[in-house]
């Protein structure tokens, strides 16, 4: 007899959109995050559908229930900043809270987790984390035992977790790298939908933005295996459970 497919519903909630020139090769953030978890996803044994909400530009689901699931993406916005979007999207992070929905926070998403429900999230006073960076788990089951890499690229870091909040992992500059709160929230400081080759051209954008040793060091660093594969495994089925 064939299994039965699992049906999954995801909301990705973009945060930022992507340089235009960039865009047209790599698409925009949603699309970086369907590729991802269609890739592992070959079997077809989960039945995943997507919706978009583009919430950097104020729009939202009709209702919170019309999927199962809500990925949170980066920005280059910070958390902490006073614009209407921003305190639009805390206000809809504290109901997917109360409401206990499944949320994947990701880089400002892993942040605006901290920032919308009590917890801090400041500038980093090691400065950027940029590039293949070592992700340590602590020893929750969650993210299983073994160090994993992923792409990193944030100058803000999470501070003062929110109350009842578990530290999954974390780099050689960032203590709180991977965090979960309850069953329902999951979050990472790296970007598990960032590819070698557009985040190098990303970072060659952004080259004036950056000290020339971190820069360069994160160029170097793409030559070390991502493994994004992994930490899409773990989204979905933490979405799943």
């Amino acid at each position: 007899m064939a299994e039965s497919t699992v049906k999954l519903k995801i909301g990705i909630l973009q945060a930022d959109d992507v340089v235009p020139h960039l865009a047209e090769k790599y698409g925009e953030y949603p699309a970086m995050f369907q590729q991802l978890l269609s890739s592992v996803n070959d079997d077809q044994k989960v039945d995943l559908e997507f919706a978009n909400y583009a919430v950097n530009a104020g729009v939202y689901p009709a209702e919170i229930d019309e999927v199962d699931a809500y990925i949170l993406t980066g920005s280059k916005s910070s958390v902490y900043e006073d614009v209407p979007w921003i305190v639009q999207l805390a206000e809809f992070v504290r109901t997917l809270h109360s409401r206990k929905k499944k949320l994947v926070g990701v880089c400002f998403g892993h942040q605006m987790v901290a920032h919308a429900l009590g917890g801090e999230t400041d500038l980093a006073k090691v400065g950027w984390g940029l590039g293949v960076k070592k992700t340590s788990p602590t020893g929750s089951n969650l993210l299983g035992t073994e160090p994993f890499n992923l792409i990193y690229s944030h100058q803000d870091q999470i501070t003062k977790p929110v109350e009842g909040t578990v530290v999954l992992a974390s780099t050689d500059i960032c203590p709180i790298a991977a965090t979960s709160l309850g069953e329902h929230i999951l979050t990472f400081q790296g970007h598990p939908e960032f590819y070698p080759d557009y985040s190098s051209e990303l970072y060659e954008f952004r080259r004036e933005n950056y000290p020339p040793e971190t820069y360069q060091k994160a160029m170097d660093s793409f030559q070390e295996k991502v493994d994004q594969p992994l930490v899409a495994k773990m989204m979905i089925d933490f979405c799943l459970d």
